[in-house]
């Protein structure tokens, strides 16, 4: 997953500012058709460009797909893992890493999610488009993984939580989030996928000792023999 450099940047050139309006405009047609759906001729005819202008700035399909997904990994180191690792090491960071994942998966569900996706378009192509599916899924896994190491070491997860089992379980439930909203229109997904999240976390974390309870002091007992009295009898109409 690609991380852009930090260091501030000259101000683009016109065909700069042009090229990053047409990736930014194919980025959110490629959402809705996938990276496979993305063509020149397509996307000309959306932007009302013309094929040759495209291919300026694009040499090939394949370059256009590359440059859109590079974006859509730029988009989400800046929307979901900066910010986690602004929150301390541990569990406070996993915490956020996760819930802003989920927050910009719940976003995309009405178009679709290209990382997830794409993958389903090139898991049997081999070429750079698979290449480069592969490097922006293989990135976040280990982001995530570094993070359940950290709070684990931490002391926040148990010492016998395994990483890659964790992490292939967060991903497990993104996924069926993404089918079951997408595909079986289920407005139950983001709640299902949240507490799925809550419950795993729950289940690895450390839980601290009880802390002593404050007993009350035991109610004074009577040295009386607890005699139930019984009732007088009623005094019936007509007794003296």
């Amino acid at each position: 997953m690609p991380t852009p450099p930090d260091a501030a940047a000259p101000a683009p050139r016109k065909g700069e500012r042009t090229r990053d309006a047409v990736i930014a405009a194919a980025l959110e047609f490629a959402s809705r058709v996938g990276l496979e759906g993305l063509t020149i001729g397509a996307l000309a005819e959306r932007i009302g460009m013309s094929k040759s202008g495209l291919i300026a700035h694009f040499g090939s399909r394949e370059d256009l797909q590359l440059a859109v997904l590079d974006r859509y990994a730029t988009e989400f180191i800046d929307e979901v893992l900066r910010p986690s690792l602004a929150a301390p090491r541990g569990m406070p960071r996993l915490e956020v890493m996760l819930e802003r994942w989920l927050g910009r998966l719940a976003r995309e569900l009405e178009q679709g999610c290209l990382m997830i996706s794409g993958a389903i378009e090139y898991d049997d192509r081999p070429g750079p488009m698979r290449d480069a599916v592969v490097r922006v899924i293989d990135g976040w896994r280990r982001e995530l993984r570094r993070a359940i190491e950290q709070a684990r070491d931490a002391g926040h997860l148990r010492a016998d939580v395994d990483p890659d089992q964790f992490v292939f379980e967060v991903y497990g439930l993104m996924l069926i989030l993404h089918q079951d909203a997408r595909l079986l229109h289920s407005p139950a997904a983001v709640g299902h996928a949240r507490a799925g999240l809550a419950r795993l976390i729950d289940a690895a974390r450390i839980v601290p000792p009880n802390p002593p309870s404050r007993r009350r002091p035991a109610a004074a007992v009577s040295s009386r023999p607890n005699v139930r009295r019984r009732p007088a009898p009623r005094r019936l109409q007509g007794e003296a």
